[in-house]
């Protein structure tokens, strides 16, 4: 699941909105919608991400972040390690082996260490209630 799939999933859950609703609403397949909300296509153009904002009523802010979240939901990456560093290159190589396995601290841990290396914060994905 990306982030935007799973942002996406809660909207409609939190509006009690069914995949048909919401695909009725997008003029979408809920088949689309679907493989959205899971990870299974790529990452949403503007013009879906202000729909999803019109049909929510997502402005300001809230608006901002859904876009920022389509922005790194690409659900297959490829990290181009020519230039860097034997031991950049290790450590991608090390993470594409092991993302799968870890646990949502370490996930977290990664995150900080990226947000207070990096001159502008990444948004975070937030928890809905009820999961995970």
């Amino acid at each position: 699941m990306t982030p935007f799939g799973a942002r996406l999933r809660a909207l409609r859950s939190a509006q009690g909105m069914t995949l048909k609703e919401l695909a009725r609403k997008l003029e979408l397949s809920a088949a689309y919608i679907s493989a959205l909300e899971h990870g299974k296509r790529g990452v949403p153009s503007s013009g879906l991400v202000h729909q999803v904002c019109d049909v929510f009523g997502l402005i300001w802010d809230e608006a901002e972040e859904l876009s920022a979240l389509a922005r790194l939901s690409h659900p297959r990456v490829t990290v181009d390690t020519a230039g860097l560093t034997p031991e950049q290159t290790a450590l991608a190589n090390r993470l594409a082996q092991t993302i799968k396995r870890l646990p949502p601290e370490t996930v977290a841990a990664l995150h900080a260490v990226l947000d207070s290396s990096t001159p502008v914060a990444k948004p975070r994905l937030r928890r809905v209630a009820g999961t995970g």
